[in-house]
């Protein structure tokens, strides 16, 4: 049997984004998050969807300061993350809303402030499989020159079916398109998916990664579905409320999307990060270091490994 994981330096049986950081940049590398004051073409309207029913008021961007300025933003976060990590290099992270949701010289003054930072080793873009046209994944390729260029695009579920009710306003065959077009180029790319999404079985969040795992891509995201006071999915699940997955069943069902995933693939995140005062539901998110540590323990009891079902 096995003893150790190729893809680990801290006998995790998955391929952290630690790991893969360490290695190719050769020192400690942590994720600023920035706003750059992007909206969503699933909240402003144009598509008529209202946006997304488990996305918070701030687009996701609930640990991103509140300052318009984005270099501004980068210095007040830069100055938080030096008390932990002083030598630590950062991945300017546009984390709020779609990043790519504006003309392509809102995106250019995005980017600029971090192109000659040398503090700054990668750029990370969260963004949306239908709001990446041509000119700006070529413009964001022309970049990889000069930094690493992470596009992050959320999908979910791919069970269309599950992205309809959510709201999501778009089906998988739009991120199969766009990861077609993507794979020629030098991007780097992180899918999200979230787990416990209302009406979903456990073979359905299975069948996300199997249907994903063949398609080029670099990274993945696993959240579990957070019940959020500003989020609209607030008022359906206070009227209604629907079964939300255990921790057990949270962390058995993560383990065995692992073991979907061929090994190469970086994990960056198992779990979300809901802030505390915002929180409706499901309470055990709060305790992140423990599901971590469960999905840890259930891997190494039973002998699994990233991929061992690829």
């Amino acid at each position: 049997m096995k003893n150790k994981f190729e893809y680990s330096n801290d006998n995790k049986r998955y391929h952290t984004f630690n790991y893969y950081l360490q290695k190719r940049f050769n020192t400690k590398v942590a994720k600023i998050p920035l706003d750059a004051g992007f909206s969503c073409p699933n909240r402003d309207g144009k598509k008529g969807y209202g946006g997304c029913i488990f996305c918070s008021a701030r687009g996701s961007g609930e640990f991103t300061i509140k300052e318009p300025n984005i270099s501004h933003q980068y210095e007040i976060s830069k100055k938080l993350i030096y008390n932990k990590w002083p030598h630590a290099k950062h991945i300017a992270y546009f984390q709020a809303y779609t990043n790519t949701y504006g003309s392509l010289e809102k995106i250019k003054n995005m980017v600029e402030p971090f192109l000659q930072n040398d503090d700054v080793v990668a750029i990370a873009i969260a963004t949306r499989p239908d709001c990446l046209e041509d000119e700006k994944i070529s413009f964001l390729n022309s970049l990889t020159n000069k930094k690493e260029i992470w596009i992050e695009l959320g999908l979910q579920t791919s069970n269309d079916k599950t992205a309809n009710y959510i709201n999501r306003g778009h089906d998988f065959n739009c991120l199969k398109e766009c990861l077609q077009k993507l794979s020629s180029t030098n991007l780097k790319v992180c899918i999200h998916i979230i787990n416990g999404l209302p009406n979903e079985t456990k073979e359905d969040m299975i069948n996300t990664i199997k249907d994903i795992k063949y398609l080029p891509f670099d990274a993945i995201k696993i959240h579990m579905l957070s019940i959020t006071k500003d989020a609209p999915i607030k008022k359906q699940f206070l009227l209604s409320p629907f079964k939300l997955l255990s921790r057990e069943e949270y962390v058995e069902i993560v383990v065995e999307q692992l073991r979907h995933l061929k090994p190469e693939i970086i994990v960056q995140r198992l779990t979300g990060d809901p802030v505390k005062e915002e929180l409706i539901e499901p309470k055990w998110l709060i305790k992140k270091t423990i599901v971590l540590n469960e999905i840890d323990k259930l891997m190494a009891r039973n002998g699994y490994y990233q991929g061992d079902l690829y």
